[in-house]
């Protein structure tokens, strides 16, 4: 039964890849459909923490991912003001002791790749480029789901997941939603050889330093030998925000800085170059049915796109992918069944962590008194407030099968 479902999937970023890979894994038959003509990847780093890196593992990613990616010993914060450690949690070897899994820094391309590779060497996978979703609709027998590529071709399949993005197509098809939100704050991206970087600013470490209005993120990709460093900073940009790259220069973010410690200075000075996104993302899940409806499911950015706050992003699209296959696995039930399923099983943590990371965020940016409890609070508490076990313990309405 299973050989004869048809899986369509919008969109080849990581969410639509990994749907892609463990669809097939479960033995569906799946068709990808990407809308740009080469499957690339753009942005910097990612931090994957053990709850994505144990179900790349289960999908047999363990060993391709080692090489080209890094495990950093600890996560650490700081005053963006004084440059004074206010907590740290260990990471090497007590992430793995305590969930199963490693904790995980790459460049979201070298992720990307890593798919993408373990999808073309799978059978049941076909991948299409330079295919643009421009409609969905019923099936012409009634039982199932077809998708209008540009040029009106038209494309017949059981299930549909959407997995395109942000500014997902197939969520305005069938949702009819509108446009995702601004948040009035930007990203400003990095990825530089640490070779490149004097002695005392190369780091095995995830540091992140909180100020008024603004946090930086550094940490070492690549087995270590990059550094991703991201800034966010409150402020908007000009034009089509459906476009990630904005234009930009070092001065703008080094005036962003002015006030900053000298340590954190120094590295902004450091990255020769900058791309610049505007943060977008939405209200929390609010039910199942935002997230699946008949045979129309959505995954990843395209369901509930999230501030970077929790660094979860790709994550829950990794992990809305394994509840996927999981549910399509039910064959007890009929199909729109088995995606409500689906929906039903995700859209709680998928909330959970949408709001923790926009509360993360007001933290993170906080002044006043907000600013004196949070660094207070992080030099008593240290470990216990930046490890989140309901989180890196895994999903438990979709957990992976014992190792043993």
């Amino acid at each position: 039964m299973s050989q004869q479902i048809e899986v369509l999937v919008a969109g080849g970023g990581i969410g639509g890849l990994a749907a892609a890979l463990a669809c097939a894994q479960a033995g569906w038959v799946v068709r990808l459909f990407e809308r740009a003509p080469v499957f690339s990847e753009v942005g910097a780093g990612i931090q994957i923490s053990p709850n994505v890196v144990r179900v790349l593992h289960h999908w047999g990613l363990e060993t391709a991912l080692k090489p080209v990616a890094a495990f950093p010993d600890r996560l650490q914060v700081r005053s963006a003001l004084s440059g004074a450690v206010l907590g740290a949690l260990p990471l090497r070897g007590r992430a793995e002791g305590r969930y199963g899994a490693p904790y995980a820094t790459i460049h979201r391309a070298d992720l990307h790749h890593l798919l993408l590779e373990a999808v073309r060497a799978h059978g049941q996978v076909v991948l299409n480029q330079a295919s643009a979703v421009q409609g969905v609709h019923a099936a012409a027998a009634g039982e199932g789901v077809a998708l209008e590529l540009e040029g009106r071709k038209r494309i017949e399949g059981d299930v549909l997941v959407g997995a395109d993005g942000l500014w997902s197509q197939v969520r305005r098809e069938v949702w009819g939603d509108t446009p995702p939100r601004v948040t009035g704050h930007l990203a400003f991206r990095a990825m530089l050889p640490q070779s490149s970087l004097p002695a005392g600013l190369r780091t095995q470490s995830v540091t992140a330093w909180l100020g008024p209005r603004l946090h930086v993120v550094a940490y070492p990709v690549r087995g270590g030998d990059w550094q991703n460093v991201v800034a966010i900073v409150h402020g908007e940009v000009e034009g089509d925000l459906s476009h990630w790259d904005h234009s930009t220069n070092a001065q703008q973010l080094q005036a962003a800085m002015a006030g900053t410690c000298a340590g954190l200075q120094d590295l902004i000075r450091a990255v020769p170059e900058w791309r610049l996104w505007a943060l977008c993302d939405r209200p929390p899940v609010a039910g199942a049915e935002q997230m699946a409806r008949g045979r129309v499911a959505l995954l990843g950015d395209a369901a509930h796109p999230m501030r970077p706050y929790l660094a979860q992003g790709a994550g829950m699209a990794i992990e809305d992918a394994h509840a996927l296959a999981q549910s399509l696995a039910m064959t007890e039930i009929d199909l729109p069944t088995r995606l409500q399923r689906y929906a039903l099983n995700r859209w709680q943590r998928c909330a959970r962590v949408q709001a923790r990371a926009e509360r993360n965020g007001r933290i993170f940016h906080s002044s006043g008194l907000l600013r004196w409890g949070r660094d207070l609070g992080m030099q008593i508490l240290g470990d216990r407030l930046l490890d989140v076990p309901w989180l890196y313990g895994g999903d438990p309405l979709n957990p992976l099968p014992s190792r043993d």
